[in-house]
């Protein structure tokens, strides 16, 4: 569920306005709102720091920064709610990057606080990124947090980075971060390949979104028979936003072009007897030690990627 804000110009200056009256019923009533309509607490609060944020920008302007602190003090003293210098600023900085956009939309699933950590960071592109993914996913401010803190967006692709700018449709290869970081919970200095899978088993779900959304875990050393000889796949996964498998192999050396051999093979092996008519295309997704871009330069099908791991 989305909302539009109204977009207005700055007043002029020639206009008498009493800024600090509208700001302080603009408050005061979103309070009122929230306690008597708790379901719309969230649009209450963004609609109302967009309005105040507006007032704010205006008085700054006409009388300079200093009416900012007269107003926090006013304004913690006379509502007995602390309203910071800090926080006013916030709510600046919330109006101007609202009121960038074309059509100044905010979700319903995102919370003031959620716009709190968000405007902690500076770059509008990576702004709009955890906004996108925190609707999508329904992130909880300490998602979100952990998120940032974990620099996903600078871990994406820079071709994603131009796709997202520019609002192109994505695919599955498009969010794998990379590198992809794993938790080494027992703190090991060598792994082995059983090794690096029993640490992405151990944390699934925090594995599956390095790799992105919407991806469910189907099996480990997934079983397949060819002519009278089982081979098995590291990992099968299904994203069930793409409506595709996604084979997963895992490597500890650097990316060699047989590996791609092997995870085209699973693939084709998946496309023929797993997937039905009103799927897509499996993809690949190999994990290595360290990547190697000529190998996958020439590969042929631009459904394999491959990503360097990164021990946390």
């Amino acid at each position: 569920m989305e909302f539009t804000l109204k977009k207005e110009n700055i007043r002029s200056r020639g206009d008498f306005l009493n800024y600090y009256d509208e700001i302080k019923t603009e408050l005061v009533n979103n309070e009122i709102t929230k306690k008597v309509k708790d379901y719309s607490k969230n649009k209450s609060d963004l609609t109302t720091y967009y309005n105040v944020g507006k007032l704010l920008a205006e008085a700054g302007k006409h009388y300079g920064e200093g009416i900012i602190k007269e107003y926090s003090d006013r304004l913690s003293s006379e509502l007995n709610i602390k309203y910071s210098v800090r926080t006013l600023y916030k709510i600046i900085k919330y109006f101007n990057y609202m009121n960038k956009q074309k059509v100044p939309t905010v979700s319903a699933k995102l919370s003031w606080s959620h716009y709190d950590e968000l405007l902690k960071l500076t770059d509008e592109n990576i702004i709009n990124y955890y906004i996108k993914i925190s609707e999508e996913q329904n992130l909880s401010v300490r998602e979100l947090r952990k998120r940032i803190k974990n620099n996903e967006y600078e871990r994406l692709d820079e071709e994603t980075k131009k796709k997202l700018k520019n609002k192109e449709d994505l695919k599955v290869p498009d969010l794998v971060k990379n590198p992809i970081q794993i938790k080494n919970t027992n703190d090991y200095n060598e792994i082995s390949e059983k090794v690096l899978k029993k640490l992405i088993l151990e944390n699934i779900e925090s594995f599956m979104n390095e790799l992105g959304n919407s991806f469910s875990f189907i099996g480990s050393e997934y079983k397949i028979k060819i002519d009278d000889r089982y081979n098995y796949i590291d990992l099968l996964l299904f994203n069930i936003e793409y409506n595709c498998y996604v084979v997963v192999e895992l490597k500890i050396t650097e990316l060699k072009k047989e590996h791609i051999g092997q995870i085209e093979f699973y693939m084709n092996y998946i496309d023929k007897n797993l997937k039905n008519i009103n799927q897509n295309k499996t993809i690949g997704i190999i994990i290595c030690k360290k990547e190697n871009k000529y190998v996958i330069e020439y590969c042929s099908d631009d459904r394999i990627i491959a990503r360097e791991y990164e021990l946390i």
